[in-house]
């Protein structure tokens, strides 16, 4: 089984940044793929990014040039680093990690953009 931590959200101001942290524990030799998504009030759960073992990377279009996803191995640690923030990008963001067996999420952390 694999756990999965989310940390980093807050409020930010339009145009600003803020970097998400989600720390896995568990089996992590396991993960195959670790993603943020996000879910906004009213709306579906959303892709934002995801990460392969093999450093793969793919980010949903309304994310692409601004939001950046990493991880750091040493620590079993994804980030989402997200530059020029916008009102839109206000939601819950999750954490997953997939196995080939299942996949562990996160409790989520709540990111406001709004002046």
């Amino acid at each position: 089984q694999v756990q999965v931590v989310e940390s980093g959200g807050g409020l930010v101001q339009p145009g600003g940044s803020l970097r998400l942290s989600c720390a896995a524990s568990g089996r992590i030799f396991s993960i195959n793929v670790m993603g943020w998504y996000r879910q906004a009030p009213g709306k579906q759960r959303e892709l934002v990014a995801i990460i392969t073992r093999g450093g793969i990377t793919n980010y949903a279009d309304s994310v692409k040039g601004r939001f950046t996803i990493s991880r750091d191995n040493a620590k079993n640690t994804v980030y989402l680093q997200m530059n020029s923030l916008k009102p839109e990008d206000t939601a819950v963001y999750y954490c997953n990690a997939r196995t080939v067996a299942d996949v562990s999420w996160g409790q989520g952390t709540q990111v406001t953009v709004s002046s």
